[in-house]
């Protein structure tokens, strides 16, 4: 990888020149607006295999091989195709890796994908883990696709996950998250790290709700379309009550807020970790990455809320207003990027409250 070789997530410039040096292969030209202040998002390619489970293909194993003996049928996603609800698709991408030995990567649905409660992970070949790519990683890419709630329509093209590239360990400890946040406040109110910035949930709500319930045996939405679904035909919206609290269902797909608006200076970047077990059964935010910028206020984002897309597990699970649901891990990155989230990017969720995805009018 060009640029120096200093410790943190790789830049939007460093991206480019990794792509220039042939460390990000691709079948086709990049998108205008493919690569993001610390990531890159990664297109869907021409076919899609339904397969009969989720797999791991395990150190000596190519998930083409594995393919061969689990696909069920192909579909052709070169003119857009619909995928089911409760099927597993996996999808060569159309981008691969040929990393040098110092730089890992790992992957994430981007945030409309975990707002429509697609399952999204990237596979590679011998992989025992998903949505790591270790460091020397050679070989191509594949995104498990998993539908949830929606029917979608997806073509070749179509950006569902994401992927960063670190050097060395990134990582800031709960000491260092402090030190950044004396300097450069990270939330709005009361700073709380336990294994990254700790976030609570909202269920005071604004203009008179708290948030969303998916509706089920809806319509399609279709990935690449903005603002083409009504939110009534999709979503049930969950009204502000006397207690505030809700319970979540097992069986269902939920919108929420954080309590707090947060701040990633333009130095580092954030993720969400998935599911954790230290606050409670459930799994909160699919899609992890919060990109340098994002809150900043001199990139549009003052109050920028994490939207939080929450599914329990197994068993019914209160929420009460105030309680914690999360952690933000913040790590460094190796340079500024020359552009942050929401400065003139076309950023969809910059200084954001409770929103749905960018499918919904």
């Amino acid at each position: 990888m060009t640029g120096n070789a200093a410790i943190g997530i790789l830049s939007a410039e460093q991206i480019r020149a990794s792509l220039a040096l042939g460390e990000i292969v691709i079948d086709r030209p990049l998108d205008d607006d493919q690569v993001q202040p610390a990531s890159l998002d990664l297109r869907l390619g021409a076919v899609a295999y339904r397969v009969r489970a989720s797999f791991l293909p395990g150190p000596n194993v190519l998930v083409k091989d594995r393919l061969a003996e689990l696909t069920l049928h192909e579909i052709d996603l070169s003119a857009g195709s619909v995928l089911e609800t409760g099927c597993v698709y996996i999808v060569p991408l159309l981008e691969g890796l040929a990393l040098p030995p110092d730089i890992q990567a790992s992957a994430n649905p981007k945030s409309s994908t975990g707002r429509l409660d697609i399952f999204t992970r990237v596979i590679t070949d011998r992989a025992q883990s998903f949505d790591t790519i270790p460091a020397g990683y050679h070989g191509p890419l594949y995104l498990e696709v998993s539908p949830r709630t929606f029917p979608i329509v997806a073509r070749t093209g179509s950006r569902l996950s994401q992927i960063r590239f670190r050097r060395g360990d990134t990582h800031l400890n709960d000491t260092e998250l402090a030190a950044l946040n004396a300097r450069e406040p990270l939330v709005d109110g009361a700073f709380r790290a336990s294994g990254g910035l700790l976030l609570s949930i909202d269920l005071e709500g604004s203009n008179g709700i708290i948030g969303y319930r998916a509706k089920r045996h809806t319509g399609v939405v279709d990935v690449d379309k903005r603002a083409a679904c009504d939110v009534l035909d999709y979503w049930e919206p969950i009204p502000v009550r006397g207690k505030a609290e809700l319970i979540l269902d097992p069986d269902q797909f939920y919108i929420l807020v954080s309590r707090e608006a947060v701040h990633v200076p333009p130095d580092y970047a954030a993720e969400m970790v998935a599911f954790d077990p230290l606050v409670g059964e459930f799994r909160v935010h699919y899609a992890g990455f919060f990109d340098p910028g994002f809150g900043h206020q001199a990139a549009g984002g003052a109050g920028s809320r994490a939207v939080l897309e929450v599914r329990s597990h197994e068993v019914p699970f209160i929420l009460e207003h105030g309680q914690t649901v999360g952690r933000l891990v913040y790590e460094t990155m190796s340079e500024r990027p020359a552009k942050l989230y929401g400065s003139d990017l076309g950023s969809n969720y910059q200084a954001q409250g409770l929103k749905l995805s960018k499918h919904f009018r």
